[in-house]
């Protein structure tokens, strides 16, 4: 097949080509699959994601091929050979296969990917893909969503495969659509949000020509599915530059359509100073809680500092002196966000997580500067629960003010804050902080049976506990009698 780059001086050099042949020299998986392949009468070629992460010096464990047999024969070569198949995908035909094999000096697992040749596009009613097979390469690779995504390594003749100047266009970090922006778009809306993910993932720019596309159809979008939004947007917020992809969101109206609450963050003003721009600030704080994670990326924290102010919009008042409030937004931004999470099908799990983060950001800054009692700190841990490391992160990250004295003095107040947790926590159980009494002594104790008195009574022993500490068995159980008695 002949390499559309080859009478251009930007073409791929030896060097390049010597880069290409290592790196499927390290990945012997490749070259045996491919004989599989070539000995059953097909062909067999990387592509994508994987040639283009090979070229940047980034290439992992996962990777993609494209070939010319269908997914049912694809399934009879693979399954001799693979550790595992899944066939979750075969509808879209896709093939999916794991392999314990050699990569470099030791053994990895590879988690392989193989497309039958197809093209797809969406109808103006459905949120499916028509998927229709092809029989070349070069049908494949027009459908691919960017040219830096439609090169090919065809194996194992290791021919480096690019019709549509994809190598030029990774060298100038630029995204380009092997066809118009208009029909790569309508084939499938979602590249548009994934125009925004790489450039945030690669640090790429956008070419005019998409852009304006995506400002024209960004309601198209709406046609696909919310789970799909939802992974792609994940992609975005995890990457190494969120507020690039984010800012192209923005700008392009997708975010209107998929998570509109975050352009409505640009007209409104921060509380403590009022020409300061919320969308500017919370994208601000996304980027320092990025800088505080320690064990990579976390989408709980990232997608709570992203969304902690939310609820401005709906809670701003111009109050008699010329301030800006936004009274309880936190429990408003809350409510909010797990609004928007649930449309976008976020687990249970996850939308509490956030939404609880939202709801708390602002509970540091209720306590005042003062000295924190023992009772507040527990309080503070009781209602972070599980999510207190996180709810650290981002109260810190919430500083975003440009006086020296004031984010020092912030910072220093959480410090305290930081330093009484360890040391209550060294002599009291802060993380699971309970009634000194249980369900079955408080009956004992009271002589009476099940019922509602005495959840009445457990939460009566829950705020004692909260308030002095823990307690010898006697002085709860005194406290306790003496409550019951005022409650006849």
């Amino acid at each position: 097949m002949p390499n559309a780059n080859e009478d251009n001086p930007t073409a791929l050099s030896q060097v390049q080509h010597r880069a290409v042949s290592e790196l499927l020299c390290v990945s012997p998986v490749a070259d045996d699959l491919a004989r599989r392949f070539q000995e059953a009468g097909f062909s067999l070629a990387l592509v994508g994601g994987s040639v283009r992460d090979a070229l940047l010096g980034r290439l992992g464990n996962d990777l993609d091929f494209t070939t010319d047999a269908r997914p049912e024969d694809v399934l009879k070569i693979v399954r001799p050979w693979a550790d595992a198949v899944w066939e979750v995908g075969i509808a879209f035909g896709t093939v999916g296969v794991q392999k314990a094999a050699r990569g470099g000096d030791a053994e990895q697992i590879f988690q392989i990917e193989i497309t039958t040749y197809r093209s797809e596009a969406y109808d103006r009613t459905s949120r499916k893909p028509e998927v229709s097979y092809g029989d070349s390469i070069e049908e494949d690779l027009v459908r691919r969503d960017f040219t830096v995504n439609a090169m090919a390594v065809a194996l194992p003749e290791k021919e480096f495969i690019d019709p549509h100047g994809g190598l030029e266009d990774l060298a100038e970090r630029v995204l380009r659509t092997p066809g118009t922006p208009e029909d790569s778009f309508s084939d499938d809306p979602l590249r548009m949000m994934r125009a925004a993910r790489f450039a945030a993932q690669l640090d790429f720019e956008v070419a005019p020509d998409v852009v304006d596309a995506m400002k024209r159809m960004a309601e198209r979008i709406d046609i696909v599915s919310a789970e799909r939004v939802r992974d792609e947007f994940n992609k975005l917020i995890l990457s190494t530059n969120p507020r690039k992809g984010l800012g192209l969101l923005v700008d392009s109206g997708l975010a209107q359509r998929v998570l509109p609450e975050l352009p409505a963050l640009r007209l409104e003003s921060d509380e403590h100073h009022r020409h300061k721009d919320v969308y500017e600030h919370s994208l601000t704080v996304l980027e320092q809680a990025i800088d505080l994670e320690e064990d990579g990326p976390d989408l709980v924290l990232r997608l709570a500092a992203l969304l902690h102010d939310i609820g401005k919009p709906r809670t701003r008042r111009f109050e008699a002196d010329g301030r800006v409030s936004f009274h309880h937004h936190e429990v408003v931004g809350a409510k909010m966000t797990k609004k928007r999470m649930v449309a976008l099908k976020y687990s249970n799990e996850m939308v509490k997580d956030v939404s609880r983060l939202v709801e708390l950001h602002l509970r540091f800054h209720g306590y005042g500067t003062g000295e924190w009692t023992d009772s507040a700190v527990r309080r503070y841990v009781r209602d972070a629960g599980p999510l207190l490391s996180r709810l650290h992160k981002l109260t810190r990250s919430d500083c975003t003010t440009r006086n020296k004295r004031k984010a020092a003095a912030l910072s220093r107040a959480y410090d305290g804050l930081e330093e009484r947790i360890a040391k209550l926590q060294e002599q009291e159980e802060l993380d699971a902080i309970r009634p000194d009494l249980d369900g079955n002594q408080i009956q004992e104790v009271l002589g009476i049976g099940p019922g509602p008195s005495v959840g009445k009574a457990y939460k009566f022993l829950l705020e004692l506990r909260l308030e002095n500490g823990p307690m010898e068995h006697g002085d709860a159980a005194a406290a306790l009698k003496e409550w019951w008695a005022a409650q006849s």
